[in-house]
């Protein structure tokens, strides 16, 4: 009996070793899987029955039900400094010039905003609107069950208008990722979010139309990159605004209001076809035309997001006009349809393949290029070094390359914003950066045993004011070592006396520390 105890309890006692080191293992592999390979993971531990898609009469019951509850509210405070006697009077610039007091000048004035989000992980990952967290000093997420959450921003773009955004909690609900390829005109969808104020709403409608460019990001982009006053070019030469906006909009007409932004575009099935985000309107409020983002470019943001903190964008390397008849009469061709290659960046993607000024770009991936969303959705899909197939037309032949995508092309491309009780995870959001974790080859390099590395930085947060870069890697903040975002949420909630302070290693050997004050004039 004796034996056979002892047999027992070593077999219990391996299969507890086996068990832990299998979680060990799968908890290691979770993390470096995409949102959309970990949620095939999720439903293959967790199945539910299938929501079929409506036939006949609608019934949107399933699909609303299962959806709901990873629909969340975010509501926004931020801080805004503006004149006491209000901006754009004669009278500011009269006591900047005389030196008045800047407590005078300039009071503190707190806003508080709202939007939606989408939940894409049980770990709390929520996809939202760049717009809706982008001048946020705190971020509150409050779920259907009323449970509430403090947020901080991972990654945030404003070229796709598109923000990932981290609560820590587990075993939340998640909406399901679709493929929005396959959503098709006359498909019937919902919008589900937080208009106007209300609680969760669900609407309905039909998909009006696909790759929709609408101007609203090429605006927004435009105003980010004016230069602040006193930075001239020395040179004396204007420089060219680029819009590297990318608009490839799903268009219905479920209602979509103010609130809306960031929520849920599913289809019948409850699967996440897009996230919300503009309203078409001569009055501000609904008039039959909302915009979604497709899910299909918000997934590899998202990724970019969570693995590097900010997106790795590739570049064909051309610089064209979508061909109309004023064209065709400019240049002399005869296609009504495709891209008209203006210039070819040197050293570019397309230079390498061949392409040429003057050729007509006809397809991709060969899918026939009709207008700017269809290249520009499915090249921002794609990372620097990845290879895409173009079809371009020279002299009346058609040619297929394969064309190997660079990485950032333009100075000027956009940077974003960012913005006392305050928090851990309201400070991680006053910095303005995004960070990811220090390689084990970095921190070898360095000689330190932790760190982080900043991974962007965002205009008008502390880091931009104080001269942080990308690249820099921090190991301690507030006398903490620190290795990843949670470790610096952590570290900053210890802040004194609203001053951070920051341990950076810019080299082996080399130590940069600085005391950051969380209120600067």
């Amino acid at each position: 009996m004796k034996k056979i105890g002892a047999t027992l309890l070593i077999a219990a006692i391996g299969g507890a070793i086996a068990l832990g080191g299998y979680k060990l293992f799968e908890n290691r592999q979770l993390d470096r899987m995409t949102f959309e390979e970990q949620q095939r993971v999720f439903y293959a531990n967790n199945p539910g029955a299938e929501i079929m898609s409506s036939t006949g009469n609608p019934d949107f019951t399933q699909a609303a039900a299962a959806v709901t509850p990873g629909v969340v509210h975010i509501t926004v405070t931020s801080t805004a400094r503006g004149s006491q006697r209000g901006g754009g009077e004669p009278f500011d610039l009269f006591e900047e010039f005389f030196g008045m007091p800047q407590q005078r000048r300039q009071q503190p004035r707190q806003s508080t905003g709202s939007g939606s989000g989408v939940i894409i992980s049980p770990d709390g990952y929520i996809v939202t609107n760049n717009h809706v967290v982008q001048d946020a000093d705190k971020i509150e997420v409050k779920l259907t069950d009323k449970r509430t959450f403090e947020a901080k921003v991972i990654g945030r773009d404003a070229n796709t208008d598109l923000a990932l955004i981290k609560v820590s909690a587990s075993n939340l609900p998640i909406v399901k990722l679709g493929d929005s390829d396959n959503v098709q005109v006359g498909e019937w969808v919902l919008a589900v979010g937080y208009p106007l104020g209300l609680e969760s709403t669900v609407t309905a409608g039909i998909v009006s139309a696909k790759g929709r460019q609408i101007g609203i990001l090429g605006e927004s982009q435009q105003q980010q990159q004016q230069r602040p006053r006193g930075f001239g070019n020395p040179q004396g030469q204007e420089e060219q605004m680029i819009n590297t906006a990318i608009e490839s909009f799903i268009q219905t007409d479920a209602v979509i209001n103010r609130g809306n932004s960031g929520g849920a575009l599913v289809n019948a099935r409850g699967e996440l076809v897009a996230i919300n985000s503009a309203i078409a309107s001569p009055t501000g409020v609904y008039a039959g035309y909302g915009f979604a983002i497709p899910i299909n470019l918000a997934k590899k943001v998202l990724d970019d997001f969570k693995e590097f903190g900010s997106v790795k964008r590739g570049y064909v390397g051309v610089t064209f006009n979508e061909i109309n008849e004023a064209l065709r009469k400019e240049v002399g061709i005869e296609d009504v349809s495709g891209l008209y290659v203006r210039d070819v960046v040197k050293g570019g993607g397309a230079e390498a393949a061949g392409i040429r000024k003057g050729d007509v770009l006809t397809k991709i991936e060969g899918r026939t290029i009709e207008s700017t969303p269809d290249l520009q959705e499915r090249v921002a899909r794609l990372r620097p070094g990845d290879k895409v197939k173009l079809t371009y037309k020279r002299d009346g032949k058609e040619k297929e390359v394969a064309v190997t995508l660079t990485g950032e092309q333009s100075k000027t491309a956009a940077n974003e914003s960012a913005g006392g009780s305050a928090s851990g995870a309201e400070i991680f959001n006053k910095l303005g950066a995004s960070f990811v974790p220090a390689s084990d080859a970095k921190k070898k390099e360095l000689g330190v045993n932790s760190g982080v590395v900043i991974a962007q930085v965002h205009r008008g947060g502390l880091f931009e004011y104080f001269g942080y870069e990308s690249g820099l890697v921090i190991t301690e903040i507030n006398g903490k070592p620190v290795s990843n975002v949670d470790d610096i949420e952590s570290a900053l909630s210890n802040t004194r006396r609203n001053m951070i302070n920051i341990v950076a290693v810019p080299r082996r050997g080399s130590i940069r520390e600085m005391n950051v004050p969380l209120q600067q004039q």
